[in-house]
């Protein structure tokens, strides 16, 4: 699981389960400088929200914003230590479907996440939002 030119390390667990696709943990070398990425939103350039009532086209629009997001910060999705996805929903197979978008978009980098059933989310009609930190050298 290690990136040698990212200053992130995932860790797994053989004492836990393998059936989770992503790391138990990640650590940060000494020295980097840590970015701590707002919620990324399903907005588009204008602010508006994209898709209402669609979840995998929101977390697809979330990632993006993300990417975006890092690379002002001078990072990657490579970079990113922990995210926490939240999605307004009750409804497991819901979570599901923004967590696959969310997995295939970080691809190999399976960076240990938290996956969140919410009430409701800040903008009218949002579904989804992403929080992310990531660690430069």
């Amino acid at each position: 699981m290690d990136r040698p030119r990212s200053a992130v390390r995932l860790v797994g667990s053989d004492a836990l389960t393998d059936t989770a696709p992503y790391a138990y943990a990640a650590t940060v070398d000494a020295g980097a400088r840590l970015v701590f990425a707002a919620g990324a939103c399903p907005l588009d350039e204008a602010g508006a929200t994209v898709a209402p009532g669609d979840i995998a086209a929101q977390a697809r629009q979330c990632v993006a914003n993300l990417v975006t997001a890092l690379e002002a910060a001078g990072a990657s999705l490579e970079d990113v230590a922990y995210t926490r996805v939240l999605v307004a929903t009750t409804v497991r197979e819901e979570l599901v479907t923004a967590w696959g978008v969310v997995h295939d978009a970080f691809g190999e980098h399976e960076v240990p996440s938290t996956l969140h059933g919410v009430t409701v989310l800040g903008y009218p009609d949002q579904l989804v939002e992403i929080e992310a930190v990531a660690a430069v050298r």
